[in-house]
């Protein structure tokens, strides 16, 4: 079976390389995100997923967009019967679903229809579900919304975030799509319509919305926390400058204090008052340096984090 794969972060790369590893299917053609600026230094950097298929002599396409006659062209020219997307980043016309002799499938990772769009697992660690998974499906033109040809689940841990959760979806997805390419290979695969009106939208996630408020409740807070790691980090303001918070744990609390003002801070965490109980701050970053434990930032800065310090101003 001829495929193209159409990918950009390492998620993606996660699943090439699941197809890379099986002699069933040739891959024809890798597109990709356009090469851009990344990390402090600005320097241009290629996608892991680019960076695999030119290890393995795969043919590298990076249109800015899919929508001009030529790139639609080039992709049909490679003959492939299907076109796997996995976090891509590009929107498919109807012309390029149409091209592959089975059509586009699309690797998403939430349970559909619940959390279509850009963000489904952080979107899910925020809003506290419980349980997660893969969807694949054969895309249409819709917003992930096309028929469901593979579900499958796993647990959001209490403590997961959302670096660990990708790690996992990574691996179930890649599963789940081996498994969906097996069966329409085989002419044995069934799709199964969404139901819309059970659907949530994972909107993209917005730099602006990873400032912590002290007003909202500490599983609120521990939640956007977890939602947020790694990128793009939740943050308070300390004394006038951005401070990261990479670890928390909601904890009881009945002290009355203002929310943000610091309850006490020791080698165990720094204890902050929120709108309902409390959060033991373990692991931060001040404004240009590293992320370091409390305790280590504590033997520095003991003053910015005294008793009765407001976080958030």
């Amino acid at each position: 079976m001829k495929v193209i794969f159409a990918g950009t972060p390492g998620f993606a790369a996660t699943h090439l390389q699941s197809i890379l590893n099986d002699d069933c299917y040739q891959l024809v053609g890798v597109y990709t995100q356009p090469d851009r600026p990344a990390g402090r230094g600005k320097k241009i950097t290629q996608s892991p997923v680019k960076s695999l298929a030119i290890e393995h002599n795969i043919p590298v396409f990076q249109p800015s967009s899919l929508k001009e006659s030529e790139p639609q062209r080039e992709l049909a020219e490679l003959n492939a019967d299907i076109m796997v997307v996995v976090a891509y980043g590009l929107i498919l016309p109807q012309a390029v679903l149409n091209t592959p002799r089975l059509g586009c499938v699309n690797v998403h990772g939430s349970l559909l229809p619940k959390w279509r769009g850009a963000a489904p697992i952080q979107r899910a660690i925020e809003a506290g579900d419980v349980s997660t998974g893969v969807t694949v499906m054969q895309m249409d033109a819709g917003l992930d919304t096309g028929a469901m040809l593979t579900i499958s689940r796993c647990d959001i841990d209490s403590d997961e975030t959302s670096l660990s959760l990708y790690e996992k979806l990574a691996v179930l997805g890649s599963e789940s799509l081996m498994s969906t390419l097996a069966k329409l290979k085989a002419g044995t695969a069934i799709g199964i319509a969404q139901d819309d009106s059970l659907s949530s939208y994972a909107h993209k996630i917005t730099k602006s919305e990873a400032q912590i408020d002290w007003a909202e409740s500490a599983t609120d807070i521990d939640r956007l926390i977890r939602a947020f790691n790694p990128a793009p980090a939740a943050y308070s303001l300390l004394e006038g400058q951005r401070l990261k918070v990479w670890s928390a744990i909601a904890v009881t609390s009945h002290q009355k204090a203002a929310p943000g003002e610091i309850l006490c801070a020791d080698a165990k965490g720094i204890l902050v008052k929120c709108g309902e109980d409390a959060i033991l701050l373990n692991e931060l970053q001040l404004a240009g340096k590293s992320r370091l434990p409390v305790s280590e930032i504590l033997k520095a800065r003991a003053a910015s984090f005294a008793c009765g310090k407001i976080l958030g101003v």
